[in-house]
């Protein structure tokens, strides 16, 4: 796997923590709100919404917040106004970075994001200036624990997986952004539960980090994920296993 896919299992696992659920969640009801304001609160008839509410369920969000904020944003409660944006750049090392926000003011979001992209010595790049180093794919994450590989392999390939790989704790498995919910349904079907459930931007090209600049490094992506506005952040970075470890304990 990739420094970013290990940083971001990493992540999700200390997201499962009470102290960090909330934000999560919260982020998670931002999205679904906008999301069923821009195509219907119908996760049938809404594609976008339907993959929402799988990475919903795979953080183990309940389902009546789910079902809330859908409402909301369908118009069935009065609830803030969100718009989405993207901002691009490169952070620490000359990595680069994709920032991915919904928030009610724009001009405070901007701000808040260059700023702790310079802090950490980066800086914002112009629309398209990084996103060419990305694919959009699904992500799916399966713990290694009680499954075993040919089963995990077989029924993800045949429910439209493009790409199983693992590492020492977990399976993650590429799709087509399409086809995320089918093949999470079909894992779910033969007993195994996705940790990780997502739309997400993987790099086709990474940038290798050394050690001394790694802490600097984590630091920055700790702060952009930790704003109240940021729904995702997605780097190049490829940093050493043990430094990784290490620094995410």
């Amino acid at each position: 796997m990739s420094g970013h896919s290990k940083w971001a299992n990493i992540q999700h696992r200390k997201g499962r923590q009470d102290e960090r659920r909330a934000k999560i969640f919260a982020k998670i009801s931002r999205n679904l709100l906008v999301t069923a304001r821009e195509g219907g609160g119908d996760p049938d008839t809404n594609a976008h919404l339907r993959t929402l509410v799988e990475e919903a369920k795979a953080a183990e969000m309940p389902k009546d917040k789910i079902e809330y904020a859908i409402k909301r944003g369908a118009g069935e409660i009065d609830g803030a106004t969100y718009e989405r944006t993207r901002y691009e750049g490169f952070g620490t090392a000359g990595v680069a970075l994709i920032v991915e926000v919904l928030t009610d003011n724009m001009q405070r979001s901007v701000a808040d994001i260059r700023s702790i992209i310079k802090k950490y010595g980066g800086n914002l790049g112009a629309p398209g200036s990084v996103t060419w180093m990305f694919e959009q794919k699904g992500v799916i994450v399966v713990p290694k624990a009680d499954t075993e590989e040919d089963a995990v392999f077989m029924t993800a390939v045949d429910a439209g997986a493009d790409e199983v790989q693992g590492d020492e704790e977990n399976w993650e498995i590429h799709v087509a952004p399409e086809s995320l919910v089918a093949v999470a349904e079909a894992l779910r079907a033969a007993g195994m539960t996705p940790e990780r459930a997502e739309i997400e931007m993987l790099p086709t090209t990474t940038t290798p980090v050394s050690d001394s600049d790694a802490p600097k490094l984590l630091k920055l992506l700790e702060a952009l994920n930790d704003n109240d506005d940021v729904q995702q952040v997605y780097s190049n970075f490829e940093i050493s296993d043990a430094a990784l470890e290490a620094l995410a304990g």
